[in-house]
């Protein structure tokens, strides 16, 4: 393949391009906020499932006070009437006033028990309430983190994209002016060679692979018209020419 010298130091500059296009990408790709967001969100995740289970915990509580203290006032009604019946004399059998004082005083034990148990309902309730409150906080502390993470990591997406769309721009407009099959070769190397498709020959070095040419390879090169794309034994990419090849 023949190609003017000037179409190939062009190339070096395609080439530089695109290197910075990868390093854009990388750098895009590995911003610290990432890892950041992540370990936030698995936090968010986790703390997010106590408080689900701290306010089912509460809810679970408040039904089993309600029931606690309807059962408390189901007794304390019924109490109450057997004690009217009781101080308005309407109760005259001796084995019938015995009884029914026997279930007054069999129902004042049952409201105590009853009441013990709405208590230590409200108790574990009110802890219940103050675990929710407590990680209703954490998670908003949480969110808050990941939301200014979040903001600082599009600003940097916003800069590095930004950078990105002028380098395409300009690659577009130099890699307009290589000969089509020059710059095809070129691309089909760079997808080969892990980006780097051309490279400067320097000091009788190929600063593609880093490896200084055999004495034989420098001879072919030396022999080579200047139109002629040549490439390296090494790594195959493009070698491209310049008065710095220490030819």
């Amino acid at each position: 393949m023949n190609a003017a010298p000037a179409d190939q130091i062009r190339l070096l500059d395609v080439q530089a391009l695109d290197v910075r296009l990868q390093q854009l990408a990388h750098k895009r790709k590995s911003l610290p906020e990432h890892a950041e967001i992540e370990s936030l969100t698995k936090d968010l995740t986790q703390l997010r499932d106590l408080l689900v289970a701290a306010q089912t915990e509460e809810s679970d509580c408040a039904r089993e006070q309600t029931k606690a203290e309807q059962d408390v006032d189901q007794v304390r009604r019924r109490a109450a009437r057997d004690q009217q019946r009781l101080d308005t004399g309407a109760v005259t059998s001796p084995k019938d006033l015995e009884n029914l004082q026997h279930e007054i005083a069999s129902l004042a034990k049952r409201q105590s028990d009853l009441e013990d148990v709405v208590l230590e309902v409200m108790e574990r309730r009110e802890s219940a309430q103050e675990r929710v409150g407590e990680l209703t906080e954490r998670v908003a502390s949480v969110q808050s983190k990941i939301d200014d993470a979040t903001a600082r990591r599009d600003a940097a997406f916003e800069q590095i994209d930004g950078e990105a769309a002028s380098v395409t721009k300009e690659r577009e407009v130099i890699a307009g002016s290589v000969p089509g099959d020059l710059l095809g070769l070129y691309d089909k190397l760079r997808g080969q060679q892990g980006g780097i498709g051309a490279a400067k020959l320097y000091q009788r070095t190929c600063q593609g692979c880093r490896q200084e040419l055999a004495i034989t390879e420098l001879n072919e090169i030396r022999k080579a018209a200047p139109d002629t794309v040549v490439r390296c034994e090494n790594c195959s990419r493009i070698l491209v020419r310049t008065s710095e090849s220490g030819l």
